[in-house]
């Protein structure tokens, strides 16, 4: 039985208290298909992830389908789904990641769950996504899969699928498992990863930030191990800077290999808790595992020796944000081990607004109207609010006696220095969201 929706809960106590540059120059075409809803005749296996990455030639996207000097061909290519593209784009041709994921074969699966979405395998040319806004504070993100089964129902990285021509409320339902992940990750790390990064004068590395557009222990992960690929990969380097975020208790399956990365690297790890009431959980965030496993699993890594914190965000105006429901969340987090602890405001992409305010009107209807005022017209809560937000957060750090920021002990012995994440604003979180989720 999954350990989402396991009856017995282990023995860890809850106090209880009242957009984005187009991808076109990634990826070649790809023979005419014409959507991303068309199936493939046939599964395909998800590739050995350490097999060889010379095998490029693939059948799912050949080379030789490439058109000279960048052009697109408009008049024969694939074109963009009639059913979730406005209608004056309907008959455009498909490009990019769009094109990519419209070939893109059904990965074989053992669910037999009616509720299990669709999984595709996305022969991707690169695992490292290059950040290079100012405004976050890692240069690089590692997304194994695009998409996410858990289904949360603020998630901002919805309109990642938009992408690929897929409405956001696809998110869910279609999870896109990346191909050739450990291989392509070795190329990257050797070719584009830098260990004195520019941003900090070549004081400290690049860091890598796995899990800031999909979960990466969602469940596809215990079939296809893309996750678990790319952390074995990352084990066998030296002087990297790494961070994982989470929503999943199935990243404890990993102890053994993120351990042998903490031995040479700078690692962090960030368990997300938005609320401890499973009930709450459960609609906001319907198929994530529940606030319990999630502290267990805390305190089962730090009891490992590894660094790691909890993220509160997103912090949900007259939902989460309840007096004592925060700082409840903290002092669990506490008992828990963990080092550090932070959260911010919701913020709402209009694909994500698409989604949400809907599921307000229909769950919280005494909210819809504070919700329409705030986020309809405009993705992030009023500023006062999220200044008080802030100063909460302030508050419950020094009352709990976290550190403001995600520490871990500096590896590298050449002249990197501790690498420094701001976490403390909503407009730092979601700016930095927004601007290098996609990868």
């Amino acid at each position: 039985m999954s350990p989402v929706h396991s009856p017995s809960a282990p023995s860890f106590r809850i106090r209880r208290r009242r957009v984005l540059p187009t991808s076109v120059g990634l990826f070649p075409e790809c023979p005419d298909v014409i959507s991303p809803k068309q199936v493939v005749q046939g599964l395909a296996p998800v590739a050995d992830q350490r097999g060889n990455i010379s095998d490029q030639t693939t059948t799912d996207c050949p080379p030789a389908s490439r058109t000279l000097s960048g052009n697109q061909n408009r008049e024969t290519g694939p074109v963009r789904n009639v059913a979730t593209a406005p209608p004056e784009r309907a008959h455009a041709r498909l490009v990019g990641i769009a094109r990519l994921a419209a070939f893109s074969p059904p990965a074989e699966t053992r669910r037999k769950s009616a509720e299990k979405p669709e999984y595709f395998l996305l022969p991707v040319k690169s695992i490292l996504n290059h950040c290079d806004s100012k405004r976050v504070p890692f240069e690089w993100t590692i997304n194994p899969y695009r998409g996410c089964e858990f289904a949360c129902k603020y998630c901002y990285a919805r309109y990642t699928h938009e992408y690929m021509e897929l409405d956001g409320s696809e998110f869910e339902k279609k999870i896109y498992v990346k191909k050739d992940a450990a291989p392509l990750l070795a190329w990257d790390v050797n070719h584009k990863y830098s260990y004195t990064s520019e941003a900090s004068g070549g004081a400290r590395p690049d860091h890598i930030a796995i899990g800031t557009a999909t979960d990466p222990y969602q469940p596809a992960e215990r079939e296809y191990r893309v996750t678990r690929a790319c952390l074995e990969e990352l084990a066998t380097r030296e002087g990297l800077s790494v961070s994982i975020i989470t929503k999943s208790n199935q990243i404890v399956r990993d102890i053994d290999v993120l351990k042998r990365i903490a031995e040479r690297s700078n690692l962090g790890i960030d368990i997300t808790i938005t609320t401890l009431r499973a009930g709450l959980t459960r609609l906001l965030e319907p198929r994530a595992p529940r606030p319990d496993l999630r502290l267990a699993a805390v305190k089962q890594l730090r009891e490992a020796g590894l660094a790691v914190g909890v993220s509160a965000s997103p912090l949900i105006p007259g939902i989460t944000d309840r007096d004592g429901d925060l700082e409840a969340v903290a002092e669990a987090a506490k008992e828990a081990g963990a080092q550090w602890f932070f959260s911010g405001v919701l913020f709402l992409m209009p694909s994500s607004a698409k989604q949400f305010l809907p599921f307000v009107r229909e769950k919280f209807p005494r909210l819809a109207k504070q919700y329409d005022a705030w986020y309809a017209k405009n993705g992030y809560a009023p500023e006062e609010y999220r200044k008080k937000a802030s100063q909460r957060v302030a508050r419950i750090r020094e009352k709990f006696g976290f550190v403001a920021r995600p520490w871990v002990e500096n590896k590298r012995t050449a002249t990197c220095s501790q690498l420094s994440l701001g976490w403390d604003t909503a407009a730092q979180t979601m700016e930095r969201a927004r601007a290098c989720a996609v990868g």
